[in-house]
Order: C-alpha cells, then structure tokens, then sequence
C-alpha cells in the first residue's frame, strides 16, 4: 500500500486554478453541506437520504440553480468567471443520465463553490448554499428544466 505524502497547505489563489479543480473542491463542499441539512431536518435512514440529495445535487438541479444565478444576477462578477471556467473545462469523464450541456453547467456550479472557498469567502459560500436550499425547497427551479 502506498503511504500518503505529506502536505504542507497555503493559501492558493483560485485564479491560478482550473475550473476542474475549482469543482472538484465545490462539489464536495455543496455535497457536504446538503447531506448536513438532511441529516439536521430529520432525515436518517441513508436509503432516504440518498434519494432526497439527488433534489440538490444532481447534475440537472445544479444546472437549473446556475441558470436561475445567473437570470437573477445573484452572482458577482468574479463567481460568473469562476463558474464559466468551470463550465468550459475540457472534462475526461462522460456524463451519465445527462447531456454534456447540463454536465457542463452543473462543474460550473460547483466550480463557483471552490472558487469562494479558496478565497476564503466562507460566509458566501453559505449564503449561496442557503439560497440552494430554499430554491429546491420551494421548487423555486422548476421552470428550469434541463436533461
């Protein structure tokens, strides 16, 4: 077994990075923080909880949350740069159960979330999370439908 290497972090700055990166980080930060508020509304049985994430973090919910961002303008400019870099990254993998259009908005979306996290803006991360939360919530997305 290969023994991990060890790392010293520091501060990397999100611009330098690509958009693959970007979402790589942020889909593990909005998929953390969906499973949290599951598991914090009452939801425990992980066969339940598995199947009510997919509201949030599905390749087609997170293209209809992106799109309904950017029609209201809720994002900065910086964070629509962060999400086109990772809209338009060169992706290796194929996109399963989507079009390669909605896979391509749903890496911009979470590129959106890495880019805030590295740059330490932790409150706006939230704050988008939360916005996510209520938007599927309320089916506030539903207008946004996306294969």
């Amino acid at each position: 077994m290969n023994k991990a290497k060890k790392l010293t972090e520091k501060n990397v700055d999100p611009n330098t990075l690509s958009g693959q990166t970007l979402a790589y980080l942020g889909d593990g930060i909005y998929e953390a923080a969906i499973r949290r508020h599951l598991i914090k509304g009452g939801m425990l049985k992980p066969q339940n909880l598995q199947r009510a994430a997919t509201h949030y973090v599905s390749a087609k919910a997170q293209a209809g949350l992106i799109a309904k961002m950017l029609d209201t303008g809720l994002l900065t400019s910086e964070e629509e740069t962060a999400y086109r870099r990772g809209r338009n990254a060169k992706t290796h993998t194929k996109a399963k159960h989507t079009s390669l259009a909605t896979y391509e908005m749903s890496t911009g979306f979470e590129a959106v979330f890495g880019y805030l996290d590295l740059a330490g803006e932790n409150d706006r991360v939230k704050e988008l999370i939360s916005w996510c939360i209520d938007e599927v919530e309320s089916e506030g997305t539903s207008e946004y439908v996306f294969n």
